[in-house]
């Protein structure tokens, strides 16, 4: 191959936290201005900052460095923000069909409404697809109620990152809420070709052992939310990979942020930033027969692994429309045992009234405070039956695509004749 250019690119990622939930929140945003308009990012993707007023500020801080940026506004709000040096030619927001439950109040997630945002940047003669996104949040590793809509997000991003067919490259950062090697994150990477920007990089320059970016020292993080994990976990990331065959992409060195800022007392954020620096190269391919028959070799493998991913993704969404399905009937019966009631109500109520003669106080009192739990009951299990409805609909479409996409994946798999061996 003949390199034909060479361009640096570095990337931040982080996510901010939650104006009014989280500590010294406008002071954070002061530092993290401050920090970005001394760094020379290319591009910075940032997550939870669900305040405009936030957004706003650090539009205004960062205009001459980074000119051009978006903020991902959604329906109720996705949190999700880029800015960039380069200027940003195209945008679009999608919203994950599943985001948790509205009366898991406490957890917020539902009411954030998480999405992902696309971002098409021109550098120099190449075209860069950047994606930011934020997935469900675990909460609990043992009884994990959220893994079938987060491994429902993951397939969902991976489908709308096939929005990059036309790009040169493809960068996607965010908090994606998985571990390593969580089926969600396999599944995204194994679909989609992208790669860890920590496993790939030549060069680790600084901060958290095995880039976690959850760590114990961190002083907004609870010990208790890291259990089993003492000393931290990885679950933000820069991934990228080559959007076509005439462009290579390496991640030089990447870094991350380690607790608290210099000369403060506390970090930018509950979670460490991530820099990764990457350098993307045009070259005019040239292939053999040894490379051709080496890539079809390597294509088995990749079509084998992903059968069983998506078989392992498919078996996790179908346990969650099975609970979806007994909460549907749960709510089904509770409102049917609240229409027997009110019904039963009436009927006592209009006792007196048949009753010709009989002169008997009507306890009104007691009448209309069981009518208005009555009411209350039919209310939220009605809501609640329209809910697990939508919810079963979506698991049933995902499920649906992973069966078509399986049995595409196996016939594909059927022509290459080394395809047994592996």
């Amino acid at each position: 191959m003949v390199n034909t250019e060479s361009i640096g690119l570095r990337v931040f990622s982080l996510n901010c936290g939650i104006r009014y939930l989280s500590k010294y929140c406008p002071e954070r945003y002061a530092m993290i201005g401050e920090m970005l308009s001394k760094e020379e990012y290319d591009i910075v993707l940032l997550q939870e900052v669900w305040s405009e007023k936030d957004y706003l500020y650090l539009k205004k801080k960062l205009a001459s460095c980074h000119p051009h940026s978006h903020y991902f506004k959604g329906v109720i709000g996705s949190g999700l923000a880029i800015f960039s040096k380069h200027r940003i030619h195209d945008t679009f927001l999608y919203r994950y069909s599943l985001n948790g439950y509205p009366y898991m109040a406490h957890h917020g997630d539902w009411f954030g409404g998480k999405a992902v945002g696309m971002a098409v940047l021109n550098l120099g003669s190449l075209t860069v697809n950047v994606y930011v996104t934020h997935l469900h949040a675990e909460y609990c590793r043992e009884k994990d109620s959220y893994l079938p809509h987060r491994i429902v997000q993951a397939w969902e991003l991976q489908q709308f990152i096939h929005t990059s067919a036309g790009a040169d490259v493809v960068i996607v950062g965010g908090d994606l809420n998985m571990h390593p090697q969580d089926l969600g994150n396999r599944l995204l990477r194994a679909y989609t070709g992208l790669r860890d920007s920590y496993v790939e990089t030549a060069k680790f320059d600084q901060g958290c052992e095995n880039g976690m970016t959850l760590i114990a020292d961190n002083p907004f993080i609870s010990k208790k939310e890291l259990v089993p994990f003492e000393k931290g976990i990885r679950i933000d990331y820069i991934l990228f990979k080559q959007g076509s065959s005439e462009t290579d992409i390496y991640c030089d060195s990447m870094s991350t942020t380690k607790g608290s800022v210099p000369d403060r007392s506390f970090p930018y954020s509950d979670h460490e930033a991530l820099t990764a620096e990457l350098r993307l190269g045009v070259h005019i391919p040239t292939e053999t027969g040894s490379d051709r028959q080496s890539k079809k070799e390597d294509s088995a493998t990749k079509l084998a692994e992903l059968v069983d991913i998506v078989t392992e993704a498919r078996t996790e969404v179908k346990v969650g429309l099975h609970c979806a399905e007994r909460m549907r009937y749960t709510a089904a019966r509770t409102g049917i045992m609240g229409l027997a009631l009110l019904f039963l109500e009436l009927v006592i109520a209009a006792v007196p009234y048949l009753a010709l003669g009989a002169e008997q106080p009507f306890p009104r009192t007691s009448f209309y405070l069981l009518a208005a739990l009555c009411f209350a009951i039919l209310l939220a299990t009605s809501l609640l039956y329209i809910f697990y409805t939508m919810e079963l609909k979506s698991l049933q479409g995902a499920e649906d695509q992973m069966r078509l996409a399986i049995g595409s994946l196996q016939e594909k798999l059927r022509g290459f004749p080394l395809a047994g061996l592996h």
